[in-house]
């Protein structure tokens, strides 16, 4: 297999058959050493997170029951998940669905929002750019700068509203609450829309009892 790319929170090989291979770290987005799923830039290293998102990402693809995925099989020893291969959108879109302002919502919007607020599934997309700070982009610029179609638009929405209402409800029925979460998505051999990456502690903010839940700590509660 050849590498590809290494990010920020796992690295990418191509394997001779044509899919892909993502192989997990131990690192995390944040800032200051403080856990941030929205931060650009690699924060802390958590031992066991690469096997611990792994873990969690395989739970959840397995939940995604109609909905088209690039998951194919995980390796939870090796930290690996094998994966069918997906075109970007541009140079890369994040989806973030929203159930409270919380973190950069709130820094960019704090003088209209408060702490918490409910924002019923609220959808953002921002532009995978380090460089830019991951700018937040609107349908409108998305579609005149050719990154996607009004369409395509509509089914990342709706799809993201679907899959995070997956995700909100079976934290929910363990005593959890999700505040956010991020997803990608690429078009798959077809053209067709399909989640990928990862849905793991690190793309989602989560309390219990009013408090964030550390990433470890959540894959525990999650799975246990």
């Amino acid at each position: 297999m050849n590498l590809i790319y290494q990010g920020k929170t796992k690295d990418v090989f191509r394997l001779e058959n044509g899919n892909y291979l993502l192989r997990f770290k131990d690192d995390v987005t944040g800032t200051d050493g403080v856990f941030d799923p929205g931060a650009n830039t690699v924060g802390l290293s958590i031992e066991g997170m690469g096997r611990g998102g792994l873990r969690l990402t395989d739970y959840f693809f397995k939940k995604m029951k109609g909905i088209p995925t690039h998951y194919i099989s995980a390796d939870i020893e090796k930290a690996e998940l094998t994966v069918l291969p997906a075109k970007p959108f541009g140079k890369g879109l994040e989806v973030i669905c929203r159930y409270r302002s919380t973190g950069s919502f709130m820094r960019r919007y704090g003088q209209y929002a408060t702490e918490g607020q409910p924002l019923d599934a609220l959808v953002e997309v921002t532009l995978k750019d380090d460089e830019r700070g991951d700018p937040t982009i609107s349908k409108d610029a998305l579609v005149a700068l050719g990154v996607l179609v009004k369409e395509e638009y509509k089914e990342l929405k709706k799809l993201t509203k679907r899959i995070s209402g997956i995700v909100k409800d079976d934290l929910a029925a363990k005593g959890l609450e999700l505040y956010d979460i991020k997803l990608e998505f690429g078009r798959g051999a077809d053209g067709e829309i399909m989640l990928i990456d990862e849905i793991s502690a690190g793309n989602m903010r989560v309390y219990k009892d009013g408090q964030i839940v550390p990433p470890l700590e959540l894959v525990e509660l999650i799975l246990s």
